[in-house]
């Protein structure tokens, strides 16, 4: 049976109780604990089964039913006691209403769980009377059957069965007593139900009250939260009253920032476009100048270079100018040499000192030669004098023009003091010329004053004409033609230069002296008078400034001025001059006065003439005797001096339609005459071009004009004033006129007048000029112009105008004028009213305010105009407004769709700008008060594109991604929201919620993904702020496939190149049947469900993907899952690589091919000449690249070449980490893959597709090899079997952090090894790997070695080929028979051995009779004793010489691959044996044994021999075998004569035959033996050439069974001939005694020898 022990238990009853914490704190009264009786009652259950076994009673449990009944009905009565106190709501009373609640909730839990009990009881009763029932037919059974075996007699079963009988019995009895048990449990609890239910019944008012009161209390909740809601609700819509304020005032304040930055745009378009013209025109002006630089540069460097080639000319002209010289002075020399040897001589022959006389004429010679160069010396100084002044004059004069003395001071200046020097030194001169030359040049050389003068005005005309080539002057030269190009002005004469020495003797240092002195001093004196010193002014002059004013040119101007002495005593006055410029205007008539008492006047006269039109400015100076003074002069032209009266005319206020008039003065206070016109500030002005130097663009802004015009008037006043400029005052003059002219190309504007565009501001029409606005002004006269105001607006008027003139120097005036004009009675403050923008069917209001000053009240109606009258409304039409207040209308705007067709010319269609005006009509008034009513006017529309969205087929596991556009047609911002989303789908970003801009548009990205396969059609809506929905229509296939996997992303860590990462997934096959009850039915969409089976799967890898997948097809049954590894192993991209390596490659082509050409060139160097290699060689250079290109495209690349590992190596230690992301599709098909028949595909159903997301980060390998150019494939070669190959490789740490390595596992059993181990690798550290490579058999070997670190794996790939020593030898049998030899002669016999092999095999030849281990071999028993079946050692009898009987040759050696070597064995025996044998070896490499070669031969003493027979003797020679016959008795033997029985030896053979009988029925073959008889080739005479041997006894032979052919012969030398031997047993044989006969063998040669042969015959029958 079930538990159920806790039925009653404590926390039964207290967690389903719906406590606040407050009531949980109040349960926590002594008072009322329920929870200790309960408690006591559970403690006498058993609380792991609700129905006792067998044998125990349920009366517990009816006990602890009964004790909480009563418990609950005592507290009841208690309650009902106390049910007068319960109409006051106190604590206490909330207190006991608490808890009767609680005590409800309890009774209905005991009563739920009661009805339980009694129904398990119930049930359980059932059980026991159907058990007894049972138990009673088994009963009946067995008695039946007792019965039957009692009655068959079958004690034992009957035993049996009456013991069944008693267990029945025993379980009825018991089940009798639980019956009874049961029965009065299950009272005692109907019972229990009866009391709770009359409980109930006592409560139920209670529970009728309190269900009344939490009703009560829910409605007052409701009341007050809907109270709440419109609270809230007045809050939210002043918040959105406030921010639509907001954003009024944002999009106004973003309105006219947008059109300040128009305005700021179009400015500074504008300064871009003239920035561009004259930067084009600086660019043209610096190539144009770069351009003659260039000439410049190109001239001065011919001029160089002709320079140089006429100084090589001069040089070699002076070089034979210098030996004409030599030779002309050693003529002279010899001829001075004669004539002082003749003075000499005379002077002797007269009697004079000879000596003396040529003192005296050499001193003469010294002094000419001293006064010469004095002279010389002179010249010079009096040069650079000249060039001084005339250079302080020209400074002076550029002084004066650009600083115009203040004062009229005269100082003496270097040039006045070099002058007077030069004209006293010339008066004082008295040195007269000579009389041989002309007139002209007595005259150039005379020593008068006049000369002097003639000389100094030259050279000031010179200067002169020098410095007016160079400038325009208006005024006419004196002399005509001074200032053309072509006048050469008067220069002095070199020959007067050389006539004017200056000082130099000590009179001309005296007069200098004193001229020093006489400038130094002056003839100022100081003037004192009582002590006391005058100091300032000695002259006053009246007027203080000489000014002459407006005058003109060719008129003579005279003024007089008086001087009046102001010292203290006596003074004198003289007239020094005017200033250097004035000399040629100025003339001043001053007669001296002579001495002039203190206060005393005098009168000067100045007379102007003037030349030219330019202002002058100077001083007239004086010298007084105390000192001089200058009286200040100045010349004016005739110039425009214009002024206006007023700046600013108020006109007052006046009303509107009144007009009033105002004048302004316009006065000239100058001498000259000029156009003027007034114009209002706001209109462009025209300026004439004709007056001015530069033209301006019309785009050019009024600073720019007047910059150029203070610029061209510079220019123009630099022109009239005739002024040196400079070359770059010239230079920048052209550029401008240049410019100028270009900018009147690209421009073209009206040949007279330039228009300068100035920004046009608002036009007012109230205040306006008069009829007189352009007229001629005179000299000395005044204009009035009068000014209008008519006010049209009411309010501050004000306008600006200004004037100007012709004249360009005449500067442009201002003025203002300002007015107020007054309106009617009735007005409007706000003329325009303003409702920014507007969406259409929503209400605007805005309330109209109307003002009136009159003193009366006036009836208004307010009239909107009739286009309008459906969408605009002012409220009320007619009103009334009182005296001196104001009136508000209200105004209502709500535009509809027709609003574009019915407001016709009011509604802009481009803008959405409307203007609506709006009339108000006031009574007795003629003239209505007008307002106008402007609005923005937009749609509220949000468009989503595309209209329809279909997500197609999408599985349960995974979401597809759909973008969508959402476009905001108002010129508003809106909020939005996509609202009543179903669960599958969800939009991104902000989930869907945000705000969007006017016309904007945002992209939104829906997300659906299907939480199971059915079709879903739904519609997206979006919602405005203003509750406007906007749908999009969706459909889609949830698809649920019958796999799934364990995840469908995989994040791979951060791998190297040419690393691994593995990550594992399960293929998931979780359908099991077709119940829907235990899990969901794979289908798509609607269709029928997946069959239960075995379901197939692949993986469809992208292409030149990095992953693997394994197994990438598979099958998984159900309630299976199959395993599956994703590797991820990244590399880089083929044909990077070879990209990196087609340079190596094709340099690596380069040197080979020009290796090749260097070749060719020398072997055909003798046959070409020098020029004709070096055509060759051009034309092979130039044509040798595209056969290289060609054969470098046509070449593959191997991966295993040195060029790609290297380019490989190059681009992995230069890789950047980088990240991709791949999506591999699963595709599902029902079946097993193996089911399918060949090579038909399954049946993939593309919407079963599961995808896998692969995150996939690459990084640079921590480690890498630097060297072998960064290859991670070693390649160790061939290496013969048995060696051992070692290969160093390089390994680096380029990881910024120290990486600890470890190694993978070598194959112990294979030929790599790692020889070397290095635990930990620092940062930037480089350790050397050794790896050796030992092959033990022929086989390709290759292996890995993986270098492991935390950061990557490094893998080096080994490979090596072991290659066996393939030789093989020409010997068949591996035995070499030498033969017979003679003994002391020797044979030679030769074998090839050939490498097949691919390596060169070193051999070497060893013997084993000079092995060093014969010696152990020798101390063992002989073979033939321990083998009989091997008699022979390998090693047989040698020479008793102690050489080698056997010999080799070559020895050792090296055998290339595919070659093959000739080996000489040579056989030389030094005595007479059979047995002469040895062992040759073969040994490769010094280790491995390759061929061994037994090696036989015989030596004889004689020339025959015989052999064959049976072995009678041992093959082992005795160190003590004497031979029998010595020489004497062998030579004796060799006499001819019939031999004696002493000297022949018998030599024996034995020839055994065995005669094989099987049956005796069968004849059997004869028994064959043989005996080869030969004779040896030998090298000695010998008598003999042949062998002749003979047998005897042949026919008793042949009695006896034996055949023998031949019986006789011969045998030639190197020859042998075989004696065949045949055996039948005869007719009386006896098989059991052999027969045994003899017969005599002699062989006749170069000696006669004997051989016993001896038969033995016999029969065998058996094997």
């Amino acid at each position: 049976m079930e538990d159920d022990g806790s039925l009653l238990s404590e926390d039964g009853l207290l967690d389903d109780a719906p406590l606040l914490e407050d009531e949980r704190d109040e349960l926590e009264d002594p008072e009322f604990d329920i929870g200790c009786l309960l408690q006591e009652a559970e403690d006498d259950m058993d609380p792991g089964h609700s129905r006792p076994h067998r044998g125990m009673s349920p009366e517990p449990a009816a006990r602890v039913v009964v004790a909480g009944v009563l418990f609950i009905l005592s507290s009841v009565k208690e309650l009902d006691t106390d049910t007068d106190k319960l109409k006051k709501k106190t604590a206490e009373d909330r207190m006991q209403a608490f808890h009767l609640r609680q005590n409800l909730s309890a009774l209905d839990k005991m009563r739920e769980e009661q009805e339980l009990f009694i129904e398990k009881m119930r049930g359980e009763l059932r059980a026991c009377r159907q058990r007894r029932d049972l138990i009673g037919k088994q009963q009946e059974a067995v008695a039946a059957e007792i019965a039957s075996e009692g009655e068959a007699g079958n004690m034992a079963t009957v035993g049996r069965l009456q013991a069944v009988s008693r267990r029945l019995f025993v379980e009825l009895e018991n089940e009798r007593d639980l019956q009874s048990r049961t029965e009065a449990v299950l009272r005692e609890s109907e019972n229990a139900m009866w009391h709770i239910e009359i409980q109930e019944g006592r409560l139920e008012a209670f529970r009728t009250a309190d269900r009344e009161e939490a009703e009560a209390a829910g409605r007052r909740l409701q009341v007050r939260a809907a109270r709440q809601l419109c609270r809230e609700q007045e809050a939210l819509g002043k918040m959105e009253r406030n921010r639509l304020l907001r954003i009024r005032k944002s999009l106004h304040a973003q309105k006219e920032l947008g059109l300040r930055h128009q305005k700021l745009l179009e400015d500074a378009r504008k300064n871009h476009k003239v920035a561009v013209r004259f930067l084009k025109a600086s660019l043209g002006r610096i190539r144009e100048q770069e351009k003659k630089e260039e000439m410049k540069c190109q001239e001065h460097m011919r001029r160089r270079m002709d320079a140089v080639v006429a100084l090589k000319g001069s040089i070699s002209a002076n070089r034979d100018t210098l030996r004409k010289f030599q030779a002309w002075d050693h003529a002279k020399a010899e001829l001075a040499e004669q004539r002082v040897q003749a003075e000499k001589k005379a002077i002797l022959a007269q009697g004079g000192d000879a000596f003396r006389h040529l003192v005296h004429q050499r001193r003469r010679q010294e002094l000419e030669a001293q006064k010469r160069a004095f002279e010389e010396e002179q010249k010079l100084r009096k040069q650079e004098i000249v060039s001084r002044i005339l250079k302080e004059e020209a400074e002076e004069e550029k002084r004066k023009k650009q600083h115009p003395p203040t004062k009229a001071t005269h100082r003496p200046t270097l040039r006045d003091k070099t002058w007077n020097y030069i004209s006293d030194y010339c008066e004082e001169k008295t040195t007269a010329p000579t009389n041989t030359y002309t007139l002209d040049y007595e005259a150039a050389a005379g020593p008068g004053p006049s000369r002097l003068v003639d000389v100094i005005s030259s050279e000031l005309i010179q200067g002169d004409a020098g410095a007016s080539s160079e400038e325009e002057m208006l005024a006419e030269p004196e002399i005509s033609g001074l200032w053309n190009e072509d006048y050469k002005p008067y220069q002095v004469p070199k020959e007067d230069m050389d006539r004017k020495p200056v000082g130099g003797t000590k009179m001309d240092k005296d007069i200098l002296a004193r001229t020093v002195e006489r400038l130094r001093s002056r003839v100022v004196h100081k003037q004192v008078v009582l002590g006391r010193e005058f100091q300032g002014r000695p002259f006053n002059s009246k007027p203080e400034l000489l000014h002459f004013k407006d005058f003109d040119i060719g008129k003579v101007y005279k003024k007089k001025i008086t001087l009046v002495n102001t010292t203290y005593t006596i003074n004198y006055c003289k007239l020094v001059g005017v200033e250097e410029h004035l000399r040629d205007f100025i003339h001043v008539d001053f007669d001296p006065p002579g001495p002039l008492s203190a206060g005393m006047s005098c009168e000067v006269l100045v007379t102007f003439k003037p030349m030219i039109n330019k202002d002058l400015e100077g001083n007239i100076s004086f010298l007084a005797q105390t000192g001089d003074f200058s009286v200040p002069l100045k010349c004016s032209t005739k110039k425009c001096s214009l002024s206006l009266d007023k700046e600013l005319i108020d006109f007052g206020s006046y009303v509107v339609g009144e007009t009033a008039s105002r004048t302004i003065t316009l006065t000239n206070t100058g001498g000259l005459g000029t156009s003027f016109k007034f114009l209002p500030a706001s209109e462009p002005c025209e300026t004439d071009d004709s007056q001015s130097i530069l033209k301006l663009s019309s785009i050019l802004t009024y600073e720019d004009k007047s910059l150029y015009d203070k610029a061209a008037t510079s220019i123009s006043e630099q022109q009239l004033e005739g002024t040196e400029s400079s070359q770059a005052d010239m230079q920048s003059r052209k550029e401008l006129e240049k410019l100028d002219k270009e900018q009147e190309e690209e421009q073209p504007t009206e040949p007279e007048r330039l228009t300068t565009a100035i920004p046009p501001s608002e036009e007012q029409t109230e205040i306006t000029l008069g009829e007189i606005t352009e007229r001629e002004i005179g000299p000395f006269s005044s204009i009035k112009v009068p000014i209008i105001f008519t006010p049209v607006v009411p309010g501050n008027i004000q306008a600006r105008f200004k004037v100007m003139f012709k004249n360009p120097q005449c500067p442009m005036l201002h003025f203002r004028v300002m007015g107020v004009a007054i309106d009617v009675p009735v007005w409007v403050p706000k003329p325009s009213v303003d409702l920014k923008i507007c969406m259409y069917d929503r209400l605007y209001q805005d309330s109209v305010l109307v003002h009136t000053r009159s003193k009366a009240a006036l009836r208004l109606k307010f009239e909107v105009c009739k286009e309008l009258r459906a969408h605009l409304e002012l409220l009320p039409e007619t009103g009334y407004i009182q005296a001196q207040s104001s009136y508000s209308v209200q105004l209502k705007f709500l535009p509809r769709h027709s609003l574009p067709e019915d407001a016709g010319k009011y509604f802009d269609k481009e803008t959405r700008v409307l203007e609506a005006p709006m009339t108000i009509w006031v009574a007795d008034q003629n003239k209505p008060v007008e307002f106008t009513v402007h609005a923005i006017v937009t749609t509220s529309d949000l468009e989503l594109s595309p209209s329809e969205v279909d997500f197609g087929y999408c599985t349960i596991y995974e979401a597809i991604r759909t973008e969508i556009s959402l476009h905001n047609h108002s010129l508003l911002p809106q909020e939005f929201g996509f609202v009543k989303l179903p669960k599958f789908v969800d939009v991104q970003p902000n989930d869907g919620f945000g705000t969007i801009l006017p016309l904007e548009t945002l992209q939104f990205d829906v997300i659906f993904q299907p939480t199971k396969a059915e079709e879903h059609s739904f519609k997206l809506t979006c919602k405005s702020e203003i509750n406007r929905c906007f749908k999009l229509s969706c459909r889609a296939v949830g698809v649920h496939p019958p796999l799934e996997l364990s995840h469908y992303q995989i994040k791979f860590a951060a791998t190297a190149l040419y690393d691994t990462s593995v990550a594992t997934v399960y293929v998931i096959n979780s359908h099991l049947s077709m119940s829907s009850r235990t899990h969901s039915k794979p289908r798509i969409g609607s269709e029928d469900t997946s069959p239960v089976g075995p379901t197939s799967f692949e993986f469809l890898l992208p292409p030149d993907s990095p992953i693997t997948i394994s197994p990438s097809v598979g099958t998984v049954w159900p309630g299976k899952r199959c395993l599956v590894q994703v590797a991820f192993r990244p590399v880089l991209p083929e044909k990077l690589i070879r990209q990196e390596a087609l340079p190596l490659l094709n340099k690596e082509m380069e040197t080979k091919s020009f290796r090749k050409d260097m070749a060719s060139q020398r072997k055909d160097m003798h046959k070409l000449s020098f020029s004709a290699l070096r055509m060759q060689n051009r034309d092979k250079l130039f044509k040798v690249s595209v056969p290289h290109v060609l054969e470098l495209r046509k070449r593959e690349l191997k991966p295993s070449s040195d060029e790609y590992q290297a380019a490989r190596a190059t681009l992995v230690r230069a890789f950047q980490a980088k990240f991709d992301t791949f999506v591999v599709p699963c595709v599902v098909a029902s079946g097993d893959v193996k089911d399918r028949k060949g090579s038909e595909p399954p049946s993939f159903s593309p919407h079963n597709t599961l995808y896998l997301e692969l995150w996939c980060p690459t990084v640079a390998p921590s480690v890498v090899v630097t060297s072998h150019k960064g290859k991670t494939i070693f390649n160790f070669g061939d290496v013969a079997v048995g060696h051992r190959s070692i290969k160093k490789v390089s390994i680096q740490n380029v990881s910024p952090e120290d990486l600890a390595l470890d190694f993978s596992l070598l194959n112990p059993n294979g030929p790599f090894v790692l020889l070397n181990h290095c635990s930990l690798l620092h940062a930037g550290e480089t350790q050397v790997l050794v790896l050796s490579f030992s092959p033990h058999e022929s086989i390709l070997a290759q292996e890995t070695l993986d270098i492991i670190t935390k950061r990557g794996t490094l893998t080096l790939t080994l490979v090596g080929t072991g290659v066996a020593s393939m030789i093989t030898c020409s010997i068949e049998g591996s035995i070499l028979n030498m033969g017979y030899v003679i003994a002391g002669e020797s044979v030679s016999s030769g074998f090839k051995l050939q490498n097949n092999s691919l390596l060169p095999v070193k051999f070497s030849m060893l013997l084993d009779s000079l092995s060093s281990a014969r010696g152990r071999g020798q101390q063992q028993l002989p073979q033939f004793l321990s083998s009989p079946s091997q008699r022979t050692e390998v090693v047989g009898t040698q020479n008793l010489n102690g050489q080698s009987v056997f010999s080799v040759a070559p020895v050792k050696g090296v055998m290339d691959p595919g070659k093959t070597q000739d080996f000489t064995v040579t056989f030389s025996p030094d005595h007479e044996s059979l047995y002469f044998s040895d062992r040759l070896q073969v040994v490769l490499f010094e280790k491995k044994i390759s061929h061994q070669i037994l090696l036989k031969g015989a030596a004889r003493e004689h020339m025959m021999f015989v052999e064959g027979g049976d072995p009678l003797d041992v093959p082992v020679e005795s160190l003590t075998v004497i031979p029998v016959f010595d020489s004497k008795h062998r030579e004796a033997g060799s006499r001819p004569g019939p031999p004696s029985p002493e000297a022949e030896e018998l030599r024996p053979i034995l020839v055994a035959l065995d005669y094989i009988q099987f049956d005796t029925d069968t004849p059997a073959p004869p028994a064959t033996r043989e005996l080869q008889v030969g004779c040896i080739r030998t090298t000695q005479p010998s008598p003999k050439k042949t062998v002749e041997f003979s047998l005897d006894s042949v026919t008793s032979l042949q009695h006896k069974g034996f055949s023998i052919e031949p019986s006789r012969g011969s045998v030639e030398r190197g020859q042998t001939k075989t004696i065949s031997i045949s055996w039948v047993p005869p007719a009386d044989f006896d098989p059991d005694h052999p027969l045994m006969v003899s017969a005599l063998l002699q062989l006749r040669g170069d000696v006669k020898e004997t051989y016993k042969v001896i038969f033995v015959a016999q029969v065998v029958t058996g094997p």
